[in-house]
């Protein structure tokens, strides 16, 4: 590990706004961010940009930005410190590892920003029906699971999934800068959207809510649904 990852790793373990691995958590959110109100989860943060965008655009929400890579987490709780937004926190974890960490309904809704999209092993896509089963269990009835991408890919293959699941879709945006639709959240850009942007890509948009009676890992989907996540691939963003 390089000096400067070493020393990330090391300022993360006196930030208050980081948790690592924790243990006992599930109902005792209110003691990190000092209030009872829901959690907003960012998955596969990073560098936390999203979250702290997320932080400043809605001041009385809570964000909390969910990631394995604890020297990225660092960027974004770094600056969620010194500019005092106690309502942004980061939880260093493997995704698959989720329900561990919160109660049936704790989670306003979930945000995934340029995720990998995994061209090779679908069932790890972090919109694969195996990871909605995990929300699903987190989620407030009818809340909102919203993914930017620039795969196309991955954006199509959400569809699919949707659309199979019978969930409801809020928001489907083939092309968000083209059609002048990045207003609001949609407005916030990471560093690796700058540069998807700068690079000419289209970027896609979906926004759905889970269906009443619950996600079902059945046809092309039950296959490898419950792989081990372990070998989660390190995200882009």
């Amino acid at each position: 590990m390089g000096h400067k990852k070493l020393k990330k790793f090391q300022a993360i373990l006196g930030y208050r706004n980081v948790l690592q691995y924790p243990e006992n958590m599930k109902g005792n959110w209110n003691t990190v961010f000092g209030n009872d109100k829901p959690v907003t989860l960012e998955l596969a943060c990073g560098k936390g940009e999203y979250s702290v965008g997320l932080g400043r655009e809605y001041p009385n929400r809570n964000f909390l930005g969910v990631d394995i890579k604890g020297n990225r987490i660092y960027t974004g709780a770094k600056t969620a410190l010194e500019e005092g937004r106690n309502n942004i926190a980061f939880l260093r974890t493997h995704i698959s590892h989720i329900t561990q960490y919160f109660n049936a309904g704790d989670i306003e809704e979930i945000w995934i920003i340029f995720p990998d999209p995994f061209l090779k092993k679908e069932s790890n896509r972090l919109t694969h029906p195996r990871y909605l089963y995990l929300y699903q269990q987190i989620l407030k009835p009818g809340a909102r699971i919203n993914l930017k991408t620039d795969s196309r890919e991955l954006y199509e293959f959400t569809q699919e999934v949707v659309k199979e699941q019978g969930c409801t879709v809020h928001a489907d945006l083939a092309d968000i800068y083209g059609k002048g639709l990045a207003t609001g959240p949609l407005a916030i850009q990471t560093f690796y959207e700058k540069m998807h942007l700068a690079d000419g890509r289209t970027i896609y948009f979906i926004s759905f809510s889970l269906p009443e009676d619950g996600v079902k890992l059945t046809g092309r989907f039950a296959k490898n649904a419950t792989a081990d996540s372990e070998d989660e691939a390190e995200q882009e963003d």
